[in-house]
């Protein structure tokens, strides 16, 4: 589409994968409130996370030969109008039952918006320009923590977490609309005769992909889940303090994916993606092993946090580079990946912090990335001289 202008391009891209991440991280501040209101335990209500995951796994065999067949606008439009619905009904929600029930709304938005806003880039960039929209595409879902965690707050405070829920509620609305204004435009080419999630497990290069993707956002998801437990236990941190504390790491990983273009377009993909995910993994070992102060762990998950940005947005790039034509297929594969890695990172991190402490998951976690970086080894990186 080179007569429509970049920024009207990637608008829509951006506000999806934020809604994304907004609908994600809005039950972290509230979570104790709603347990309570709802009259049931903290682990009951935490598992409505769980049943968003799972549905957002489950619709992405779908979703993926959608976006491949109808293009990238119908879907950030429906994942918008199902996200806005789905926020709407765990609001109104009057007990437990249906309060997991609209999640599973939400997360079937999730699937269609995370899938398209990462797909778009591939649909809607020349390939020069790939590599900076998905920086812009991955540092989106850094708002919902930036920007969206202190909304929460201020709103469950001055109402309750009823309220609260207006907030990825109006980024799911505004991604709708930006959808509704983006550029209609069908894929050029003919659907395949594969696509979807069988199409990636069809191909070797495409299945170690998501393998690694879902390996290392296990271990990132159980490192950030239990981030602040960490500097309670450790340093007596307030949960406000905490709060600040996450939103500094998240301008870090912000500030690294807005950046990493520039790597992407001098060296081999793999060789990026596998410095991002071992430097992950080599500082996880210090960040919870080491308690000097709160500035030293607050620095060295910054830095943390500046290599998984790397990490992210190369490896972003490269999945949208495994079969030309199918990037609807390849990006629900990264929407499944993520989530079950979030499910699987989440309840193995709790397993091992229970049986070893801190000190123990960390060592656990950098093995978990040094496997994800042997992995990604194993992807072909057709923009690379060597194909």
């Amino acid at each position: 589409m080179p007569h429509v202008s970049r920024t009207r391009r990637l608008l829509p891209l951006v506000l999806a994968t934020t809604a994304t991440q907004a609908s994600i991280v809005v039950l972290v501040p509230v979570l104790a409130e709603i347990a309570d209101d709802l009259g049931v335990s903290v682990s009951a209500a935490g598992q409505a996370r769980t049943i968003l995951a799972a549905t957002a796994v489950a619709a992405s065999p779908v979703v993926g030969p959608l976006i491949d067949r109808l293009g990238v606008r119908p879907l950030i439009v429906w994942g918008g109008a199902l996200a806005l619905g789905g926020s709407a009904a765990v609001a109104a929600a009057p007990d437990l039952a249906l309060f997991f029930a609209a999640h599973a709304i939400t997360g079937a938005g999730v699937a269609c918006m995370l899938s398209a806003g990462f797909a778009g880039v591939a649909a809607w960039f020349e390939e020069r320009d790939a590599p900076w929209a998905i920086g812009y595409v991955v540092a989106a879902q850094s708002v919902a923590w930036i920007v969206g965690n202190p909304l929460i707050g201020v709103l469950s405070e001055l109402g309750s977490w009823r309220l609260a829920y207006a907030v990825p509620a109006a980024f799911s609305a505004l991604a709708l609309a930006a959808g509704l204004a983006a550029p209609s435009a069908r894929p050029a080419h003919a659907p395949a005769a594969r696509s979807g999630l069988r199409a990636v497990a069809a191909d070797r290069s495409a299945r170690a992909w998501a393998l690694a993707e879902l390996v290392a956002y296990a271990a990132w998801t159980a490192e950030l889940t239990y981030a602040g437990a960490f500097y309670v236990t450790s340093y007596g941190t307030s949960e406000a303090a905490v709060g600040l504390l996450l939103a500094v790491g998240s301008l870090a990983f912000m500030f690294s994916t807005l950046r990493t273009s520039r790597l992407i377009a001098r060296f081999d993909l793999r060789r990026v993606v596998g410095i991002g995910a071992l430097g992950m993994g080599l500082l996880l070992v210090p960040v919870l092993n080491l308690t000097p102060s709160v500035w030293f762990t607050l620095g060295a998950f910054c830095l943390m946090a500046l290599f998984a940005g790397v990490r992210t947005t190369s490896s972003s790039t490269l999945g949208l580079r495994q079969l030309p034509g199918r990037e609807g297929s390849m990006m629900a594969a990264r929407t499944a990946s993520s989530q079950l890695g979030y499910m699987l990172g989440a309840a193995g991190g709790g397993l091992v912090l229970a049986l070893g402490g801190f000190g123990t998951l960390g060592f656990a976690l950098c093995a978990v990335m040094v496997v994800a970086a042997a992995l990604v080894q194993r992807v072909r990186d057709p923009g690379s001289p060597a194909g």
